[in-house]
């Protein structure tokens, strides 16, 4: 066990202490050079050089390739997506049909967190940004309302699917839980923390917002492939059958992936360069060291410490233990916690309600700090010097939507549970 605890501390040291940048594995650790990704990899490697694991078992058994699968084929639709500038054509569409600066605050939280529903909410942030920041040159607003935005709305929208973000990805294929049941419980509550969001952001900039008409603003139009796009929107009506269907959500989004790569006329390879395979990489990594710490038994004893302060019964179990996820989740990032939270699922009372409320938690604390999320980062660095924010400026605004949306998702969540409506 000791062996298995040192490989675990030094991993997740490197994981916590490197510099965040713009993936959701990226970062690098100062004096050493080592990122997150090699946190991960020397972190699986050291827990097979110790024999805590065998290298076929931990290749084997503890990688689970449902959860990479799933990432990688909604990474390929993804691609295909901004391929064709779907992205760009609705953000386009929505930025020439506001009228007022609060009504394009409003509706830069809705595009962002309702495409973060339907797809990954870092290429949302990614796509959104640059138009949004343009319209807010134009039209002479102050970016900083409009970019916290689009980063609390993606965090907000992501939470209603099992494909919003990795951490859900983790959480719908570990969990068991049908891709229906899970958007019938978290879709509410993403709805009313996106509402949250927004009312938070008109209130906390109401003195920095116009009043009155907004000009026109100067955007050029995106290019839309109508072809690829019409793919797109068939490929992406079969993926949510399938997955409402309750069938497999990787071979589904996979499924997606290769109409895709088949009918899209696109070079497959080029396309295929845009998926983050380091990210892959890191999560089959961090797959090996939770195994591993599971395995020798040490997550059980991590969670025996922690049981007397939970409680006995499901509210207040999943209130402390929410509380505790998006503390842990800003130290050690919400995926690694998540991965080793998963063990303990089944030790509480209701487990289900455990593992949405965790999803919910683990989300919706990304907008707490500016290292919260990844969303957080790739908006910011994306901006530039219009993204220029401090920690502590960010933890300002970022602390009362987080604490206002979750406290509202929480309650609804629980009121849900409470109907018997999952």
């Amino acid at each position: 066990m000791l062996a298995a605890l040192l490989v675990f501390g030094f991993s997740i040291a490197i994981i916590a202490f490197a510099k965040p940048k713009a993936s959701a594995a990226d970062g690098v650790v100062r004096g050493f050079h080592l990122d997150r990704p090699a946190g991960a990899v020397l972190g699986a490697l050291g827990m097979v050089l110790c024999k805590v694991l065998p290298p076929a078992e931990a290749l084997g058994q503890a990688i689970n390739y449902d959860t990479l699968l799933l990432l990688f084929g909604m990474m390929v639709i993804c691609a295909y997506l901004v391929e064709a500038r779907v992205f760009r054509s609705i953000s386009y569409l929505t930025l020439m049909h506001v009228s007022s600066a609060r009504t394009l605050l409003v509706a830069v939280v809705a595009v962002a967190g309702l495409l973060s529903a339907v797809l990954v909410n870092d290429t949302v942030c990614l796509m959104v940004t640059p138009l949004v920041l343009q319209c807010c040159r134009d039209a002479k607003l102050p970016p900083l309302p409009y970019l916290l935005a689009v980063c609390f709305g993606a965090n907000a929208g992501s939470v209603a699917t099992p494909t919003g973000n990795p951490q859900n990805m983790i959480i719908g294929t570990l969990s068991g839980i049908p891709y229906a049941k899970f958007v019938l419980a978290l879709g509410g509550p993403a709805l009313i923390s996106l509402v949250v969001v927004a009312l938070c952001l008109l209130v906390l900039f109401r003195q920095q917002l116009p009043r009155g008409p907004l000009p026109r603003p100067h955007l050029e139009r995106p290019p839309l492939d109508a072809k690829l796009a019409a793919l797109c929107a068939v490929v992406l009506v079969v993926l949510l059958v399938g997955f409402f269907a309750g069938y497999s959500l990787s071979w589904t989004a996979l499924l997606g992936a290769g109409l895709l790569l088949l009918l899209g006329r696109r070079t497959p390879r080029r396309l295929l360069e845009q998926v983050d395979y380091v990210l892959l990489v890191f999560f089959a990594g961090l797959f090996v060291i939770v195994y591993a710490v599971g395995k020798v038994g040490l997550a059980e004893l991590l969670f025996q410490k922690l049981r007397p302060f939970l409680g006995s019964q499901p509210l207040p179990q999943s209130l402390l233990f929410g509380i505790f996820t998006a503390v842990l989740s800003q130290l050690v990032s919400n995926v690694p916690f998540v991965l080793l939270a998963s063990s303990w699922m089944p030790l509480f009372a209701d487990p289900q309600l455990m593992w949405l409320s965790t999803a919910m938690f683990a989300t919706l604390a990304g907008n707490l700090t500016i290292v919260g999320s990844v969303a957080n980062i790739i908006v910011l660095e994306s901006a530039g010097k219009d993204g220029h924010i401090g920690f502590w400026q960010f933890f300002k605004y970022g602390g009362v939507v987080t604490l206002l949306s979750t406290l509202a998702a929480f309650f609804l969540l629980y009121l849900e549970r409470t109907l018997g409506l999952f």
